[in-house]
């Protein structure tokens, strides 16, 4: 079964870090674009960052860039989401995706554009 599962998440407070954790099973990351999605309680689901297969771009979105970076590690089939300088807004359950070969820039944050998803990780910021 290919599935992707995330760890990671959790209580901190504003200003502090955390480092999210996907891992694939059933399948390998090799030939991927991967990313994170979030999506807080009353809200719809937003991509946050996404790192494309071929070229390694990565995309962010306007309000985590320069705080949070994805990396992608192949051999292990894992991606992270290292998020710092976090912030009460950041608050929101956190999910790995994974899509099999590269998307153009306008599709990185389409909900439509991944055929995997992670159950989701819970990252809440106190402020």
């Amino acid at each position: 079964e290919e599935q992707l599962v995330e760890s990671g998440g959790g209580l901190v407070q504003s200003g502090g870090s955390l480092r999210l954790s996907c891992e694939a099973s059933g399948f390998a990351f090799d030939d991927y674009t991967v990313g994170w999605f979030r999506q807080a309680p009353g809200k719809e689901r937003e991509g946050v960052a996404s790192s494309n297969h071929g070229d390694g771009s990565t995309t962010y979105r306007d309000s985590v860039k320069g705080r949070f970076t994805i990396s992608k590690d192949t051999a292990k089939d894992m991606v992270y989401l290292k998020m710092n300088s976090l912030k009460p807004e950041d608050t929101a359950s956190y999910s790995c995706v994974g899509k099999y070969s590269p998307l153009t820039t306008s599709a990185r944050f389409s909900t439509l554009a991944y055929r995997h998803w992670g159950q989701g990780t819970q990252v809440t910021v106190s402020s």
